[in-house]
């Protein structure tokens, strides 16, 4: 079996990088695992470098770009030649106890060229539990198969864990110009190339949510403009549980306008009544979730939601309306790396 091509897009994630390499070099001997980091300014890089003097396999590469896309593509450029299979790892998860070797048997199981996972988000602190419980439900994920433990199937798109080489290579990668939903895209480029998608629910991962509801905005607000770019270069409609939110910033943009007009011409107030609608289904579902789970911090996942919900849609429709319209995707090579070219085995 060939040997795989572990890469770890990384900005400053001490908090959890030493744990996650030591497992990932214990459990994967002779794999090759690099971190592309995009200018950490924590303690991360020296993790890695104290690290790499004992595991000559362990690799630490600038990632000038800083988004994850541009990791990828440059670690996959330097260190692919000889490896089969590349594995992406998020630094900001938890996996499963012999993770890779689980995704290629996955792979080799259902004949598949990329295999995805689904998420669970777990939290610590209040407001992460509060996200962590939108995120986890209906209200925050839209019933998204890889947000949830579904059943084994092929599909159009999921939480990108393993991709054969040669295949994310004809592809393109990663398209350097997405900071956000890259993996979406890049999942109809290699639906086009021909490689099937296989979720494998025994593998979820968990994923710790953003601490605070300015980084939580800022996250969803880049989800939305990343969708908005996927949608627009590939001509595809957009799924009805990505449809609803987008309205979210819209009729808040009416509430405030009634309001400023309701001085003058109090009639004028109904035209907030979508957004208070909104706003009462949001909250009063955050309620049943924390009443379920017995927790005062999960019956704020109903703030938690609408901060998604608004920033999504702030998002997409600033992309969509101001946004520059993204232009085809390069056949072959992306613009920074020459993938598939002169690694480091």
């Amino acid at each position: 079996m060939t040997e795989p091509l572990i890469v770890i897009p990384c900005l400053n994630e001490e908090r959890h990088l030493f744990k996650l390499l030591g497992t990932l070099l214990a459990e994967n001997p002779l794999a090759t695992v690099v971190v592309a980091d995009g200018g950490s300014t924590d303690a991360s890089r020296s993790i890695v470098n104290g690290l790499a003097a004992h595991y000559p396999r362990l690799h630490l590469l600038d990632n000038p770009a800083r988004i994850q896309s541009a990791g990828i593509n440059a670690a996959v450029s330097r260190f692919s030649t000889g490896r089969g299979w590349l594995v992406r790892i998020d630094a900001h998860c938890g996996y499963p106890r012999n993770y890779v070797a689980q995704l290629i048997d996955a792979a080799i199981r259902s004949g598949a060229e990329c295999v995805v996972v689904p998420m669970v988000t777990v939290a610590q602190g209040c407001f992460q539990q509060a996200a962590a419980t939108a995120q986890n439900s209906v209200l925050g994920n839209g019933g998204s198969a890889h947000r949830s433990r579904a059943k084994g199937c092929f599909v159009d798109h999921g939480h990108h864990a393993l991709m054969d080489i040669a295949k994310f290579v004809q592809a393109g990668g990663y398209d350097e110009t997405f900071s956000h939903n890259e993996d979406a895209e890049l999942d109809l480029r290699l639906a086009g190339a021909g490689a099937q998608i296989w979720l494998e629910p025994s593998l979820a991962l968990s994923y710790w949510p953003r601490r605070s509801p300015g980084a939580l905005f800022r996250q969803y607000r880049g989800y939305g403009r990343g969708r908005a770019m996927t949608l627009a270069r590939h001509k595809v409609r957009i799924k009805v549980r990505q449809a609803v939110p987008v309205a979210i910033g819209p009729i808040v943009a009416l509430a405030l306008a009634a309001i400023c007009l309701a001085p003058a011409y109090p009639p004028a107030l109904i035209l907030a009544l979508p957004a208070l609608l909104w706003a009462a289904l949001s909250l009063g579902y955050g309620a049943i979730l924390g009443i379920r789970t017995r927790s005062l911090c999960a019956a704020a996942s109903g703030v938690a939601a609408m901060t998604m919900h608004f920033a999504w849609s702030v998002g997409f429709v600033g992309q969509m309306v101001l946004g520059p319209r993204p232009g085809n995707p390069p056949p072959a090579l992306l613009p920074r790396t020459r993938l598939g070219g002169g690694g480091v085995a």
